[in-house]
């Protein structure tokens, strides 16, 4: 598990009541400090985190925080309340390796070596990254080219040795848009 934090499990719970994938299509959009990236959600191959991000983002989870680690070709990772890598929102939800494959603008799950350790941190893909399939669990995509355009703007920032942006790139905020299927 990520390092110690306030279990927010009741208040990700109360969010997800409503949440309903037979009636609508989920996209999260985080509005960056660099543009807006908008995600589509593959509820059907990996529910149970479709609901975790859709919760977290309904209680505000994500708004301010940073993407802590991008590694260029490789992928930007966010989603810390830390901003440290090591946090997360006290609790773990259980993998759903799925056949998605890890190719650019795909959204997964970080984890630590242990696969049913993801709780807050995802990470977006920066080209074919096929070593992680079914590894870790894909659970959406970017929605087009313009939201890929900020993936990849924020992977071409300057980082340290960390792979820590050496200027902060954050999650203004975070917003579930619903429609009805």
């Amino acid at each position: 598990m990520f390092g110690k934090a306030p279990d927010r499990t009741q208040e990700v719970q109360a969010a997800q009541q409503d949440i309903d994938f037979k009636k609508f299509k989920y996209q999260i959009e985080l509005d960056t400090t660099l543009g807006k990236i908008v995600l589509d959600l593959f509820p059907n191959v990996a529910p149970g985190h479709c609901k975790n991000i859709i919760g977290l983002t309904k209680i505000g989870y994500y708004n301010g925080l940073v993407f802590h680690r991008v590694i260029k070709g490789f992928m930007i990772q966010g989603g810390c309340p830390v901003g440290s890598g090591t946090g997360g929102p006290g609790y773990t939800i259980k993998a759903e390796f799925n056949a998605t494959p890890h190719e650019a603008g795909v959204l997964s799950m970080a984890r630590t070596n242990d696969p049913n350790s993801a709780g807050s941190q995802f990470f977006i893909c920066l080209g074919k990254q096929a070593f992680l399939d079914r590894q870790y669990t894909a659970f959406g995509k970017t929605v087009d080219d313009a939201s890929y355009a900020v993936v990849q703007a924020i992977g071409n920032v300057a980082t340290g040795g960390d792979d820590r942006p050496k200027t902060p790139v954050a999650i203004k905020t975070a917003t579930v848009r619903t429609t009805p299927v």
